[in-house]
């Protein structure tokens, strides 16, 4: 379960009616409400307050969502007698120190929620590694995670410095050229990207042996890349709903192929 990510300003009202409805929903002067949006406003967001640094500087928020998490994983446990595990995604980590703090929201929130309870299960906090300097530092990262999800479609964004909302006005030309072979977001750019998928696991595996390896993106219901994820030795891809049935089909035949 991926903690909140998307750019902060994105869930802020825009319209004046927008502004009326929230400003009466939460209590405060649609005056104030515009002036805090305005001051939450960034260039670019993409790049800006999103991801793990929401929890960094307002940790009440990934407090909430875990949270939301144990409390229902506690009652999915009491009404079937079944043990979930949780696997707790933190976005956009480019450091150890911001995973290392985060995870210890997750893990007392964890505690917390078991007293209350008097249930305890067992659960994952891992990372995506969507940053170049992420990939680098794989293995310090490790220390701290259970898991790795490699989130391509931002990883390729930071990795090329394109960005996926606007490549569509000049990707074609770079195609046609030969510059890119296909376009980056839709198969994964192997040689460029790809070799930070492998470094990074590699990385991580030396240093947690055994860790859950993963891509969560467009690229998880690409055959290329879904091949390409076998053989760098990744247990599993995630992909939008749609793609499930091509992504089931192409991992059926990287693993043949492989045999």
């Amino acid at each position: 379960i991926r903690l909140l990510d998307p750019p902060l300003h994105e869930f802020l009202p825009h319209t004046d009616a927008d502004m009326d409805e929230v400003a009466k929903a939460s209590g405060v002067s649609a005056e104030e409400l515009r002036r805090r949006a305005a001051e939450l406003h960034e260039s670019n967001p993409m790049l800006g307050h999103r991801g793990c640094r929401l929890g960094i500087t307002y940790p009440e928020i990934y407090e909430m969502q875990a949270r939301a998490i144990f409390e229902a994983a506690v009652n999915v446990s009491k009404e079937t007698g079944r043990k979930p595990i949780p696997e707790v995604m933190i976005p956009l980590v480019a450091t150890h120190k911001e995973l290392a703090i985060l995870k210890a929201v997750v893990d007392e929130v964890a505690k917390s929620v078991f007293s209350e309870t008097g249930v305890t299960l067992d659960y994952m906090v891992g990372t995506m590694i969507e940053l170049p300097r992420a990939a680098l530092q794989a293995g310090e990262i490790a220390k701290s995670a259970a898991f790795f999800s490699f989130g391509t479609n931002d990883l390729t964004q930071t990795t090329l410095g394109i960005s996926r909302d606007d490549a569509g006005r000049f990707l074609k030309a770079y195609e046609d050229k030969g510059i890119y072979e296909k376009d980056p977001f839709v198969t994964l750019d192997q040689v460029g990207v790809g070799e930070l998928v492998k470094m990074a696991a590699e990385r991580g595996r030396n240093s947690r042996p055994g860790i859950k390896l993963g891509i969560c993106g467009e690229h998880g219901g690409d055959p290329a890349s879904i091949n390409f994820c076998h053989l760098t030795g990744l247990d599993y891809v995630s992909c939008s709903p749609y793609r499930v049935p091509i992504a089931r089909l192409a991992a059926a035949h990287a693993a043949l192929k492989a045999r």
